[in-house]
Order: C-alpha cells, then sequence, then structure tokens
C-alpha cells in the first residue's frame, strides 16, 4: 500500500506539472511511477501483505498515472491544436489502458506468465512519456528547432499506437521467468552495468529508444 500511494502520487504529480506546461517533469514522473509499480507487489509478497484489496487498488493506480497521466500530458503538449482528432487520440489511449488493465486483472490466472498480451500499460505510459521528454530535452537543448506544432501528427500517431496495442493480442515477453537469485552470467552482467551507463549519460533518448524497441 505505501509503495502504491506513492504510484498514485507520481501519476498526480505528472497531470499537475503537464497542466502548468512543465513536460518534462511530468514525463520523468511517469518513470517514477514505473519503478514504484514494479516494486510494490514484490514488496507485497516480501513482507507477506499481499491482499485482494492492494491488487485492486493497485489497478486503481495504474489507470490514474499509466492512463490517464500520459493521454493527458500529450493531450496538453501537441494533441489540443488538433481539435477533435486530438482529444479522440488521447480518449483511444486512455480506453485501451481501461481494457488493458481490465483485461490483465481477469486473466490473471490463466495466461501464460512469460507474456503479457498486449503492450503493458506502463510500457505503453513510459512510449508516450518518453517522446514528450525526448522532444522536450532536444528543444531545450537547441538541437531541435520549431515549434511542437510540426510534430502533432508524429504524436498523434504514437498516442494512438500506444493505445491499440495495448488491447491487441500481440505477446510481449514479461521478464517473469528471469530469476535474479540463481548465478547470473558474467556477459548479462557487463551488459547490464552498459545500459546503465548509457541511460545515466542520456536519460530522454536511451529510455526513449528501450521502450520504442520493446513497444515494436
Amino acid at each position: 500500500f505505501p509503495v502504491t500511494i506513492r504510484c498514485l502520487f507520481s501519476g498526480f504529480y505528472a497531470i499537475v506539472t503537464a497542466m502548468n506546461s512543465q513536460f518534462a517533469q511530468a514525463s520523468v514522473a511517469i518513470f517514477v511511477a514505473m519503478v514504484l509499480d514494479s516494486l510494490d507487489g514484490r514488496v507485497a509478497r516480501l513482507t507477506n501483505t499481499t491482499s485482494d484489496f492492494g491488487a485492486n487498488y493497485d489497478s486503481l493506480a495504474d489507470m490514474v498515472s499509466f492512463g490517464v497521466a500520459p493521454a493527458l500530458i500529450m493531450y496538453e503538449w501537441a494533441l489540443q491544436g488538433m481539435g477533435k482528432l486530438g482529444w479522440l487520440a488521447a480518449f483511444i489511449y486512455v480506453a485501451g489502458a481501461a481494457l488493458r488493465l481490465a483485461r490483465f486483472n481477469t486473466n490473471i490466472g490463466v495466461v501464460d506468465k512469460r507474456f503479457f498480451q498486449g503492450l503493458p500499460s506502463p510500457a505503453a505510459a513510459a512510449l508516450a512519456a518518453g517522446f514528450v521528454w525526448l522532444i522536450t530535452d532536444l528543444r531545450e537543448s537547441k538541437l531541435l528547432d520549431g515549434s511542437v506544432a510540426g510534430l502533432r501528427w508524429l504524436a498523434w500517431s504514437v498516442t494512438v499506437y500506444a493505445g491499440v496495442t495495448m488491447v491487441s493480442n500481440v505477446p510481449f515477453y514479461s521478464f517473469k521467468d528471469l530469476n535474479l537469485r540463481r548465478s547470473v552470467p558474467f556477459f548479462f552482467i557487463a551488459v547490464g552495468a552498459l545500459v546503465l551507463v548509457l541511460i545515466s549519460q542520456d536519460p530522454p533518448s536511451s529510455l526513449f529508444l528501450i521502450v520504442t524497441a520493446y513497444a515494436l
């Protein structure tokens, strides 16, 4: 519960900062929510505090952090200038996230745990928020000129793709069968360290590249 409520706060914070046009902070908050979401289940199992209430609360927090917040960030950042097409894309994303979470809850005991059915909502949120964070960082660094208006259709495509992919039947590897308690080959340790170094050098670009590769 304490970790989940922090995840919920991160999503709420992302919404508030996006409404104040602080899009880089809003995007970072989504990634913070992802980290917290990956920890809440593990913490509950380690402390033996799992419950149906916690599972349902986690889904509601995910809907805010990975459903409503990314759609609102995208809409405030680029889609609102597109009129009906803009809010339609944002709604497709929100609806896709709601359907994805509902399907996950109902199929949790019957699907292959090695794979997600459809793009998981945290990854979809990272795809949308990562795109916003990357473009915002490039513009602040003067590496990209022009207004957001020129990127509206690309933002629209990313939003719709994320929303539709969440409700697809495409299997996405869940990484849940990785057992970190067993001995890990040195090669994977070295690769993991290299990835962390690359992310630390340029977080917006590195994270967006990783999430895009997974989403595709």
